[in-house]
């Protein structure tokens, strides 16, 4: 089974094991950081909510911290619960959505400030991967997600294109999806204002 990029994300006998999502979840939940799989390309993840592991992710990345990361939801409640307001466009444009879509809202709550962008806005998506659903569901909140590399190097297709300086950084690699095959890409990206306007971002 694949989604619209192309992305085998999980096969009829292809199943994440208890113990891989127990740890990665006491990581996320104890300030760590962890590298996993995505419905999009594999992610460095955090504890949103957690501004100390967001920077620990900026200094793995060498990025500086005026560039916003996105997050992840597992459901359209979540993502409700960590936005004052979805907006109409915003409800409209995930439903008509074929391929991974993240959306930049105006006013995030409950999310560390360091992750948000010069704005106050934050991207964020509902995910339809099993694990990083799993994740958040767990964590009961919303994960960070961003490519797993190095600032301004490229983004890695695969587990097996991903740099041992970034495996190295985490505390903790996810087993499950390592082997997952195809071309996946980034998200598409369009900003949705409180005021009604949507600016396509990539």
């Amino acid at each position: 089974m694949t989604d619209g990029y192309g992305f085998k994300t999980i096969m009829e006998n292809e199943r994440y094991d208890r113990e891989d999502l127990d740890r990665a979840v006491e990581v996320l939940r104890n300030g760590g950081i962890i590298l996993y799989p995505t419905d999009t390309v594999w992610g460095i993840g955090c504890d949103a909510a957690n501004a100390d592991a967001v920077d620990k992710i900026y200094r793995l990345k060498k990025r500086s911290d005026s560039k916003a990361m996105l997050c992840l939801v597992d459901s359209e409640g979540m993502l409700q619960r960590s936005v004052r307001t979805v907006p109409d466009a915003a409800w409209q444009l995930i439903e008509a959505a074929v391929n991974p879509l993240t959306i930049i809202y105006d006013h995030p709550v409950g999310i560390a400030e360091n992750l948000k962008a010069d704005d106050g806005s934050l991207g964020i998506r509902i995910t339809s991967e099993p694990f990083s659903s799993a994740l958040c569901r767990r964590l009961r909140g919303p994960i960070v997600s961003t490519s797993a590399n190095v600032s301004g190097k490229k983004t890695p297709r695969q587990f097996a294109d991903i740099e041992p300086e970034i495996i190295d950084g985490v505390d903790y690699a996810v087993r499950f999806g390592r082997t997952s095959s195809g071309s996946p890409k980034p998200s598409n990206i369009i900003k949705v204002c409180d005021n009604g306007v949507i600016k396509v971002i990539r």
